[in-house]
C-alpha cells in the first residue's frame, strides 16, 4: 500500500511551533492536510495561553486571500497566533521596490522653501536645502552642501538611515519614527557632522562623519571597485 505524501510538517521548537508547507502540491491539497492536522484534539485548545506560529510556505506565493484563508485555517478556534509568514517569493512590486531602495540617486539641485523631495533608497544632494525645505528618503541623505531645512531618512521605518550634511543647521532632522527638533536648543552650525539612531534608545545624535565608521560599518560596500596604492 502506498503512503500517503505529507505536505505539512509541524515542528516544535522552544519558542513555539513551526510549519513547514510543501511548496510542490496544489493549494488546495495543502489547506486539506493542515485542516486535518490542526482539527486533532491537542490543537483544537482556544482558551489556553496562545502557542507562536511561524510559517515556512517556501517558493509558494501567497495573494492577499490566500494568506487570509491560511491565517484563518491556523488561528480559529485554536490557541495559535502567527509569528510570521515567509516566502522566498516576492510579487514583482515587492522587487521593483527592492531594487529601487538598494539604488543611490544623485541631485545636483536647490531644495527651495516650501518643496518637498521624496526619494525611494539613498540620496546625495549636492546643494543646499533651504528653510521651509524639506528631503524625505527611505534611506539615507547625504547633502553636500547646507542642511537648513528638514530632513527625515528611513520615513519607512529605516532606523539604520543616516542624515549627513556638510553644513548641518537644519530646523529639524527625522529618521524613522524619531524627531530631532533644534528649535529649542543651543546647536551651532557644525561642518561634516552626521545624525544617526543610537543604540537601544532610539535617540537620535549628532557626531562628526568619522564615526559613522564604527556606528554604521555596513555603508560601506563595493570594496572590489577599490584599488590602494
Amino acid at each position: 500500500m502506498t503512503q500517503k505524501k505529507q505536505y505539512v510538517t509541524i515542528k516544535g521548537t522552544k519558542n513555539g511551533l513551526v510549519f513547514l508547507l510543501d511548496d510542490r502540491c496544489a493549494y488546495d491539497q495543502l489547506i486539506e492536510e493542515l485542516t486535518e492536522k490542526l482539527n486533532s484534539n491537542y490543537y483544537q485548545h482556544e482558551d489556553g495561553p496562545k502557542v507562536r506560529v511561524k510559517v515556512d510556505v517556501g517558493r509558494r506565493f501567497l495573494s492577499d486571500e490566500s494568506e487570509a484563508e491560511l491565517q484563518k485555517v491556523i488561528t480559529e478556534g485554536r490557541s495559535l497566533e502567527i509569528e510570521t509568514i515567509e516566502s522566498t517569493v516576492i510579487s514583482v512590486e515587492e522587487a521593483e521596490k527592492r531594487q529601487q531602495e538598494s539604488q543611490f540617486l544623485t541631485l545636483t539641485r536647490m531644495v527651495r522653501s516650501g518643496q518637498v523631495l521624496k526619494i525611494r533608497g539613498d540620496v546625495l544632494l549636492v546643494g543646499d536645502i533651504n528653510p521651509g525645505g524639506t528631503v524625505m528618503a527611505t534611506g539615507s541623505i547625504h547633502v553636500l552642501g547646507a542642511l537648513k531645512g528638514i530632513a527625515h531618512a528611513g520615513y519607512e521605518g529605516n532606523k539604520k538611515a543616516v542624515i549627513t550634511a556638510s553644513l548641518m543647521a537644519p530646523v529639524q532632522l527625522r529618521i524613522a519614527s524619531e524627531i530631532y527638533s533644534f528649535a529649542d536648543i543651543d546647536h551651532e552650525d557644525t561642518f561634516m557632522e552626521t545624525a544617526f539612531l543610537k543604540g537601544a534608545t532610539s535617540e537620535i545624535v549628532l557626531e562628526r562623519v568619522q564615526k559613522l565608521v564604527h556606528e554604521r560599518p555596513e555603508l560601506t560596500s563595493n570594496t572590489n571597485q577599490l584599488t590602494e596604492e
